[in-house]
């Protein structure tokens, strides 16, 4: 099992369409067992991939597990959970772990104990870790994917520090130019701290971690462009000037302020532009609504003439970035 999060510290990049339908062309496609984990208090993957039927179900049965019954058991003393159950997504076909509002009340416990790593306490390493545990329950998956919000907070680091690989979707503004340092330099900083504070615990204490990762190995699996708008030249599509213009600047704002402090020992991956996709305007709208894969639009979700041909484009993208993801992981195993 490879875990995976998809996560760019600046919001509204398409984050959630870009992991819903690679999570989604994976599994129907490709044929994969993935579990997507909505780990992001606004819940847009959730809502996106669960019809209204599956909805009412998760939130208004007692009995269903989301994303805020990870922490609790932690913070009154009981410890990592040991079990839970899923929802599976009708249409896009993987597994769920739905996300919860509540999840957000997690973040000032998780950043209370992160004092404890910076000073080697055993309990705030096991706090930090507790994604890492609840991803050794998932050995039946091929991948587990994390959504996750736009920050640079506490649950966001502990998931980050869980995880084998990160994809970063990138749209083509400025803004996202300039978020790309504070991941780098966050990342380098977390896992200093986390693996640090391992380093120096007493032996006793070390070895009671046994199954737990001792250093952070997260990795950067690649990029993908997105929301620009295209045109046609001589029947290739390609951005339009003023989209081109950022669009050219992210390999080298990628290769400074990632690959390079966090890649650094890895050099067999050739290509870490994983994809690229223009904006699909209404195509993403249908998809919402009828909580659907964008590659399995029908006439029945309203669409229509020059429509059919998009879903098409759409399908060809995720199959090339499904597969450039999946070459990319295996570099990291070679």
């Amino acid at each position: 099992m490879k875990s995976i999060a998809v996560f760019n510290n600046k919001g509204g990049v398409g984050k959630t369409t870009l992991l819903c339908n690679l999570a989604g062309y994976l599994c129907k496609k490709k044929k994969k067992k993935i579990l997507v984990i909505d780990a992001d208090p606004q819940c847009n993957t959730t809502t996106y991939v669960l019809d209204e039927e599956q909805f009412i179900d998760v939130y208004y049965e007692p009995t269903c597990f989301t994303i805020a019954d990870i922490v609790p058991p932690l913070e009154d003393g009981s410890g990592y959970i040991q079990e839970f159950n899923i929802t599976e997504s009708t249409h896009f076909g993987f597994d769920v772990i739905p996300g919860n509002p509540k999840f957000a009340a997690c973040e000032d416990f998780l950043a209370s104990e992160w004092k404890d790593v910076k000073s080697s306490e055993l309990r705030g390493i096991k706090s930090t870790m507790l994604f890492f545990h609840f991803l050794t329950l998932c050995d039946k998956y091929d991948y587990v994917f994390f959504d996750m919000g736009p920050s640079l907070g506490a649950i966001n680091r502990s998931i980050l520090l869980s995880c084998d690989f990160f994809i970063t979707p990138i749209s083509s503004d400025v803004f996202s130019l300039l978020a790309l340092e504070n991941i780098g330099k966050s990342i380098v900083q977390w896992a200093a701290f986390f693996d640090g504070g391992i380093s120096k615990l007493e032996q006793r204490k070390r070895e009671s971690l046994n199954g737990m990762k001792q250093s952070c190995s997260l990795r950067f699996l690649g990029y993908v462009e997105q929301q620009y708008i295209s045109k046609s030249v001589g029947g290739t599509p390609r951005a339009v000037q003023a989209y081109d213009k950022i669009l050219q600047k992210i390999p080298d704002e990628i290769y400074q302020n990632i690959i390079l402090p966090i890649n650094h020992e890895n050099s067999s991956i050739t290509e870490y532009k994983i994809g690229s996709i223009p904006n699909f305007h209404s195509l993403v709208l249908m998809s919402q609504s009828a909580h659907k894969p964008i590659f399995e639009l029908l006439n029945v979700d309203g669409v229509v003439g020059a429509h059919y041909q998009k879903v098409k484009d759409f399908s060809n993208l995720m199959d090339l970035i499904s597969q450039n993801m999946l070459t990319n992981v295996e570099a990291f195993n070679d």
